[in-house]
């Protein structure tokens, strides 16, 4: 006899949903930990973007967000007083899914960072 615990589950309990709260605060921790007094450097925004990619991704998964496929997105630039523009479209649940954003900028960089939770059935 099989045991009587769902193993398929529709939706998250209120615990487990994606908080975009907790998760811009996850993103703002890393982003000025790693990129407080970073200067923009051409050569190595690649990698850097990478890497604090795999930070956020790192810190967010241990914030409890068991059931959700996470993307993130990492955008650094040299900040020379323009503008920028940035949209993103995408075909998700509204009841489960959601994303969250933050910014940071400097004298000589900007940094913007999205994270996109995907709960997955």
């Amino acid at each position: 006899m099989m045991g009587t615990s769902d193993t398929y589950l529709i939706r998250p309990n209120h615990q487990e949903k994606f908080k975009p709260a907790v998760v811009k605060e996850c993103i703002r921790e890393v982003v000025r930990e790693r990129l407080t007094g970073v200067r923009y450097d051409d050569e190595e925004v690649r990698q850097l973007s990478t890497t604090l990619a795999d930070s956020i991704k790192d810190r967010v998964k241990k914030a409890g967000f068991d059931r959700y496929k996470l993307t993130v997105q990492v955008v650094i630039g040299e900040q020379r007083g323009q503008g920028v523009k940035m949209s993103t479209r995408c075909f998700w649940d509204a009841d489960t899914d959601s994303y969250a954003e933050d910014v940071f900028i400097t004298e000589n960089l900007f940094c913007v960072v999205v994270v996109f939770g995907s709960y997955y059935y």
